[in-house]
């Protein structure tokens, strides 16, 4: 595995680590080097060469770096000699980057592919509100994405004619940094349905979650009516589809519909009255109790985590430890 190093002046590397960290999980081979205002170019330099050492492999690294030309910087590539063909430097470090980086060590066994691949996506996350201030880009050919464009008359048959649901996830908070960064990047779909009747109705929120998508991903907000019949549309047979719901209630409506959903991520579900936390990322009531115990009836398989990087829980004990404190709240 690539090892990569994320270094700064100050504590930008480390505060940027810890951000990854929530969004992506935990990571192997990963390390972070700050330079203090109190340190020079040779103590930098001996904390680098610690952090190298400690990576499972020292013949594929990546440097992340803060900025051009600084100590951080010329260090880094002081080390380069005699590692050209296989290490990497990359500066202009940001969170978009960083989590792009972990995602293609899973695919990419060469540092400076992934620094290659990783420009684009650290440039792509330079983005300006209102949008009428975004510099003006060259037009550019559109690949296609294999989806619907205009209107394509109904009984057309694409691809199979049922769409590929790479991954379902029930989290309260939909469409944020966890799925739009990590989740996506695990599971590549080219489209994005966030299925909710309330959300579907409340136009702020539609509008937030489809800027919140990542670039070159088809995102739509539906009522779980819209979804049922788009499931069984044979015009949609070369989607990919990465399904959202706010809860399992809706994941039970839409499944009892007839969409062919076997498997359930279970990401995040917020506190509110009348609920109980059962960890730290998931609060169950009465309602979503019996909606889990309506999908186990029907087949569905459950993967508790937030990140692809977790390990998945146990469903069947977190139901069971919800149900019991949701009994001794009313006792």
């Amino acid at each position: 595995m690539v090892g990569i190093v994320l270094a700064s002046h100050g504590n930008f590397a480390e505060g940027i680590y810890q951000s990854a960290e929530m969004i992506f999980g935990k990571q192997q081979n990963v390390q972070t080097v700050t330079l203090s205002p109190n340190e020079g170019p040779e103590d930098f330099l001996n904390k680098l060469k610690q952090a190298i050492d400690s990576f499972d492999d020292q013949k594929q690294v990546l440097l992340l770096i803060d900025l051009w030309g600084g100590t951080p910087f010329n260090q880094s590539s002081g080390l380069l000699s005699g590692h050209e063909d296989s290490w990497a430097v990359v500066t202009g470090m940001n969170l978009p980057m960083v989590i792009e980086a972990y995602g293609s060590r899973s695919s990419m066994d060469s540092a400076q592919e992934i620094a290659t691949h990783i420009i684009e996506t650290g440039k792509d996350g330079i983005r300006i509100k209102p949008e009428s201030l975004e510099p003006k880009k060259a037009t550019a050919t559109v690949k296609s994405s294999g989806q619907p464009h205009g209107t394509i008359a109904p009984g057309t048959v694409l691809g199979d004619g049922k769409i590929k649901y790479v991954l379902a996830r029930v989290d309260s908070r939909l469409l944020h940094g966890q799925v739009a960064m990590s989740w996506t990047k695990s599971t590549n779909p080219n489209r994005i349905l966030v299925v909710s009747d309330s959300v579907a109705k409340d136009r702020l929120r539609k509008s937030m979650i489809v800027e919140a998508a990542p670039p070159g991903v088809n995102t739509n907000v539906i009522p779980i009516k819209k979804m049922i019949e788009v499931a069984k549309d044979p015009r949609f047979g070369n989607t990919k589809a990465l399904v959202l719901f706010e809860n399992p209630e809706d994941a039970l409506k839409t499944i009892e519909g007839g969409v062919d959903i076997k498997e359930l991520n279970i990401g995040s579900m917020s506190h509110a009255v009348g609920k109980v936390a059962v960890n730290k990322v998931l609060s169950l009531g009465k309602e979503d109790v019996e909606a889990f115990d309506g999908l186990k009836k029907l087949g569905v398989k459950f993967d508790v985590r937030k990140v692809p990087g977790d390990s998945s829980e146990n469903m069947d004990n977190i139901v069971n430890k919800a149900r019991k404190d949701l009994s001794s709240v009313k006792s």
